[in-house]
């Protein structure tokens, strides 16, 4: 009883994700009220990519609550991730590109130039199945988390619709900016860079100082910044991560 506790949150997070894949496919660009109805359709499923990580942290802490982790829990938490941080933020880079191409050549593209956006359900996919194939306990992640770039990912309509600096908006609107996007992303997922676990094991500030840091100012930029403070944590969060390797 208590495993299915914890599975019945790893499903609400399956859910969730297949709530903003509805919501991308309906905003699909030009069909439902043009480019700006995307977006803000973009902007109802990356609020639904928050609730899943909401959730998708909780399966996790009730399983270790009721001491119910299982093997069956592992599999399904990762079918549900790679829906929810794979394939719902892969459809919004997918739509971002479409939009990015309409605003800078003012006609549609070939759905070659848009295929790249698939590379992160991809690249999720493989560190997904790699994690669930190890077998050592580590205290780092290896290649980034799936669920963290699909935050990422996920925060940019929110930026796109409520960001008041013009320079952030013509960023958005050049492909250049969304491939390099996917690449990096992609990148260090399928990497074997060790990233920085933000699970505290105890509240030693000495051995966890990096990660309060990184909640320090993820309270200072959010009040500042709101959602760009997103993409800025996470910049913050990989450099940090590559430092400490570097010096450990």
């Amino acid at each position: 009883m208590r495993r299915h506790i914890a599975n019945c949150f790893t499903l609400l997070n399956l859910v969730f994700g297949c709530l903003a894949v509805i919501q991308i496919l309906q905003g699909v660009a030009g069909l439902s009220g043009g480019h700006e109805d995307a977006v803000e359709r973009m902007q109802t499923a990356s609020m639904f990519i928050c609730l899943a990580a909401v959730v998708d942290f909780l399966d996790g802490l009730i399983a270790r609550l009721l001491a119910a982790s299982s093997e069956m829990g592992k599999q399904l938490d990762s079918l549900a991730d790679l829906v929810s941080f794979g394939l719902a933020p892969g459809l919004i880079l997918y739509e971002f590109l479409q939009i990015s191409f309409a605003a800078t050549r003012g006609v549609s593209v070939n759905y070659w130039y848009l295929l790249p956006a698939l590379l992160i359900p991809c690249a999720g996919a493989y560190r997904l199945a790699r994690f669930n194939l190890g077998t050592g306990f580590s205290t780092e992640f290896e290649g980034l988390p799936i669920p963290a770039g699909g935050i990422l990912i996920a925060s940019f309509p929110l930026i796109y619709l409520s960001s008041s600096f013009n320079a952030v908006q013509r960023l958005l609107q050049l492909p250049v900016f969304w491939y390099a996007l996917i690449f990096i992303v992609s990148f260090l997922m399928v990497s074997t860079l060790p990233m920085m676990s933000l699970k505290f094991k105890n509240l030693s500030f000495v051995q966890n100082w990096p990660k309060f840091l990184l909640f320090v100012l993820a309270v200072i930029c959010g009040l500042i910044l709101h959602w760009l403070a997103v993409p800025v944590v996470f910049l913050v969060y990989t450099l940090l991560s590559l430092i400490l390797i570097r010096k450990s």
